[in-house]
């Protein structure tokens, strides 16, 4: 398949000071990618700023109001974590857009990765929350329910549990979420027992990993209930909120992922797509802040798109690992022929 990405300076235009979450992170990313045999490969586009029509498909008024009059008062903190600069409520809308756009990328037959920043899976239907003001891939799930889609599959890899896009989706038969995150960690939700609720339930699917889980204890994860599952849910989209924060250098997680491992899923989750749904995939980055740990990470993500290959996972999984993916494997088996 042929990858692209989705890119605009103007998201260094969130400030954020000295924050894990800086305004240099992308642009990293990009210096990275123009250095490599793979850059003249790639397809560059310039995403739209979302609506707040689009916003709204997930988040309240009162949350877009909050982020917009605390952006238009020059800034300052919505909670401990997360920054709003006087541009910070464009960007935000800029990368929402940015999810948005993924999605109008596959009538050209392009697999894309939106490098957008602020992220987006902690932002709730009415908060801001871990270093996110909108929550990016559940506004473009949101628009393709709108536009018709009945079944829209989001895999989350961040070391962080994906609580606003399950929060969003918790009630929601049409959006299968799946997160694999490190526990425990923040935001401190993503147990194995929170499965959905109402016409929903079932359709939230949480992998709680132990720290220290590496290549092949992803490799099982997908094995045993990632894909067994998704197949099942039959999606017309998948979305995956690609956290590079797993990575074995990342400073605010405590996994062992590799270039290999982060290779190994994403050309998973591009057979999935073949499989289900024609080659409608897009990935969309959320943490990941060891600046030269995620520029490799995402390389190896449009490499294995590109090439439609991976390296060789050799090394065996952990025991702690094996026990988590079990007792998901068993709380889903309610849900799933597993």
């Amino acid at each position: 398949m042929d990858a692209a990405i989705i890119w605009d300076e103007a998201f260094a235009e969130h400030e954020t000071g000295a924050h894990p979450e800086g305004a240099d992170r992308i642009a990293r990313v990009v210096e990275h990618l123009g250095a490599t045999d793979l850059w003249p490969r790639l397809t560059v586009v310039k995403p739209a700023p979302a609506t707040e029509d689009d916003v709204l498909l997930v988040h309240t008024r009162l949350h877009l109001n909050t982020v917009k009059r605390a952006a238009a008062g020059g800034g300052g903190w919505l909670d401990p974590d997360t920054h709003v600069s006087p541009r910070s409520y464009e960007i935000a809308l800029l990368a929402a857009g940015g999810a948005i756009a993924a999605t109008r990328l596959w009538s050209r037959g392009l697999v894309p990765f939106a490098l957008i920043r602020p992220p987006g899976h902690h932002a709730t239907p009415d908060r801001a929350m871990g270093f996110c003001l909108f929550d990016n891939i559940a506004i473009a799930a949101a628009r393709l329910l709108a536009e018709g889609y009945e079944r829209v599959a989001i895999i989350d890899w961040d070391v962080h549990h994906g609580n606003g896009t399950q929060a969003a989706f918790y009630d929601e038969p049409r959006v299968l979420f799946v997160s694999m995150h490190q526990w425990p960690h923040y935001p401190g939700s993503g147990f194995f027992t929170e499965c959905g609720e109402g016409a929903g339930e079932g359709r939230t699917v949480n992998l709680p990993l132990p720290s220290g889980s590496m290549d092949a204890d992803y490799v099982h994860a997908f094995e045993a209930v990632v894909e067994p599952v998704v197949r099942q849910f039959a999606p017309q989209a998948i979305l995956v909120s690609a956290g590079q924060d797993i990575h074995r250098d990342d400073p605010l997680g405590s996994m062992l992922v590799t270039e290999a491992g982060f290779a190994d899923m994403a050309l998973r989750c591009l057979r999935l797509a073949g499989e289900l749904c024609e080659d409608r995939l897009a990935f969309v980055l959320e943490g990941g802040y060891d600046r030269d740990a995620t520029a490799r990470s995402v390389e190896a993500i449009l490499r294995a798109v590109n090439d439609e290959a991976a390296p060789a996972i050799a090394a065996e999984g952990t025991e702690r690992a094996a026990a988590a993916i079990a007792r998901a494997r068993e709380t889903q088996a309610a849900y799933w022929e597993l």
